[in-house]
């Protein structure tokens, strides 16, 4: 298996009587952009969750380029992860945020550094977190995903809150990750930013994967990826507004 790859195998997992993941397979591997998308209560944000050793699953596998995230000695050498954007201190500076995660991994403050430049955050990093925007807590997110350098990346819906100028240095840093031959997994409900940004699609509802093709694939015979995904999950989505319909 490539130290790379994301591999997630046979996921099931119940939060009571409620079935959240239910066979959940997917493999991502490196130097492309994976989406991840599905409506919501696909099971997603659990899967994610399970990846970093967050939740336990009732069945199946998540490794890590072979390992489960907790047996990781250096995790974040391995996988860099934004699932909150908001989960800082909003008393520390974005600086001192990221020496506090570069320290628990034994990463200097020259590492730190080239993160918060690499993320376009030279001008804030001394100004304390709480007081900045979505987007700029996006940008702090990525920072700290970056720490370690490592080969693969997790993000959960990194464009919310981005200003259009934020919009496209997200797409080509994510497509600049890939080419440097990372595997990214990126769940979005932006529709356009992920078509513009995604080599390979894995498309969940209710706990299990309904598509998992090349974008190219996907869009085959398709206006875009808005029609193949109304199209393909039309029948898992848990909850409609009266009246509305799917492109068919």
């Amino acid at each position: 298996m490539n130290e790379t790859s994301i591999v997630v195998d046979g996921l099931k997992k119940r939060f009571g009587p409620a079935v959240a993941l239910d066979g959940m397979t997917f493999t991502v591997p490196p130097g492309q952009v994976t989406g991840f998308i599905g409506p919501n209560g696909a099971g997603k944000s659990t899967t994610m969750r399970v990846v970093l050793g967050l939740d336990r699953a009732d069945a199946g596998t998540a490794l890590v380029g072979g390992r489960a995230y907790r047996e990781l000695r250096d995790p974040l050498r391995r996988l860099g992860s934004l699932l909150d954007a908001g989960a800082l201190q909003p008393g520390r500076t974005a600086r001192n945020h990221l020496l506090w995660l570069a320290h628990s991994q034994g990463l200097g403050a020259a590492r730190v550094d080239e993160v918060i430049e690499q993320a376009g955050l030279g001008q804030v990093a001394r100004r304390r977190a709480g007081g900045f925007s979505l987007g700029m807590k996006q940008r702090l997110g990525i920072a700290a995903a970056m720490l370690g350098d490592p080969p693969a990346l997790m993000l959960d819906e990194p464009f919310n809150g981005m200003d259009p100028e934020g919009i496209v240095w997200m797409r080509g840093f994510l497509r600049a990750l890939a080419a440097e031959g990372r595997a990214v997994l990126l769940s979005t409900h932006l529709m356009s930013e992920l078509q513009g940004t995604a080599d390979h699609v894995v498309v969940v509802g209710r706990g299990r994967v309904i598509a998992d093709q090349s974008m190219a694939a996907l869009l085959t015979g398709r206006t875009g990826l808005e029609q193949a995904y109304l199209e393909l999950t039309r029948d898992a989505v848990e909850f409609r507004a009266t009246g509305t319909e799917t492109t068919r």
